[in-house]
C-alpha cells in the first residue's frame, strides 16, 4: 500500500495516502468518518444543495482500497453516515454496492456521534472494537494508549513550491492515531486546534494524504488547560 509505515503498541500499521489505515498482520482495513449521505442530509435540513454524488465517490474509493490490499476485515470507525436517516436514504444501487463489498468479509460498524445506533446494514455493530494490542473507537480518550480513533477530521498545511496546501491528515504519536475523514464532502479541523494539541504528544507527526503520504511534525497550537 502507498503510505507511511509506523508502529503503534507493537502493531505494524500503514497510514495510506488514501486516508485508510492498513494493519497487514490482521488483514484489517480501517476507514473513518465516511459521512455517507451528506448531500441528502443537507438538502433535507434546508442547507446548501450539493451535487448528490459523494456516496458513489466514497464507495468507489473504498472498493479500490479493499481490492488493493485484499482486506478480510473492514472497520468503519464511526460517523459512517451523516445521520441515521441518511443511512435509510441510500439508493438501492448504493445499498447493493455496500452489500457486495461486505460479502466474504468481517465488517464492523463503530458507532459515532452522527450515527449513534445500529443501522439497517449487515455486519457487526459495536460501540468500540478491542483487537489487542489496539482499540478502535470513534472519539479519542485522553488516558488511552494503543488507540485508533477519528471524529476530529484533522488536516494540516504543507508549503510546496511557494504555495500552501491544506490536506486531511493522520495524527500519530506513541499512544494513538487520529484518522482523517475519508468521506468525499467532509471538512477538517486544523491540527493546531487546542483539542488536538492536548490529545497528541509533543513529538506527534502529521501524515498528509493525497497522491502520496507525506509525514511532517504535527503543527501545534496552545493546548487546553
Amino acid at each position: 500500500m502507498n503510505g507511511y509505515a509506523f508502529t503503534l503498541a507493537g502493531a505494524e500499521l500503514v497510514a495510506c495516502a488514501s486516508g485508510a489505515l492498513w494493519w497487514a498482520d490482521r488483514r484489517l482495513l480501517c476507514f473513518s468518518d465516511l459521512h455517507l449521505g451528506k448531500a441528502e442530509r443537507m438538502a433535507r435540513r434546508g442547507g446548501a444543495m450539493l451535487p448528490p454524488y459523494e456516496t458513489q465517490d466514497t464507495l468507489e474509493r473504498i472498493e479500490a482500497d479493499i481490492r488493493a490490499c485484499n482486506a478480510t476485515t473492514i472497520v468503519c470507525l464511526g460517523d459512517s453516515f451523516d445521520d441515521l436517516a441518511a443511512a435509510d436514504s441510500l439508493s438501492e444501487a448504493e445499498r447493493l454496492w455496500l452489500t457486495r463489498l461486505q460479502a466474504g468479509r468481517r465488517w464492523v460498524w463503530i458507532e459515532g456521534n452522527h450515527d449513534p445506533g445500529p443501522i439497517d446494514f449487515g455486519g457487526t455493530h459495536l460501540a468500540e472494537l478491542h483487537s489487542p494490542p489496539l482499540a478502535f473507537r470513534h472519539i479519542a480518550r485522553t488516558s488511552a494508549s494503543g488507540e485508533v480513533s477519528g471524529h476530529y477530521h484533522p488536516k494540516a498545511r504543507l508549503s510546496a513550491r511557494g504555495r500552501g496546501v491544506s490536506r486531511p491528515c493522520f495524527l500519530i504519536d506513541g499512544d494513538r492515531v487520529i484518522m482523517p475523514a475519508y468521506g468525499t464532502y467532509t471538512g477538517g479541523l486544523r491540527s493546531d486546534a487546542p483539542v488536538l494539541s492536548t490529545l497528541m504528544r509533543r513529538e506527534a507527526l502529521a501524515v498528509l494524504t493525497g497522491t502520496k503520504a507525506h509525514a511532517m511534525p504535527m503543527p501545534r497550537g496552545e493546548a487546553l488547560e
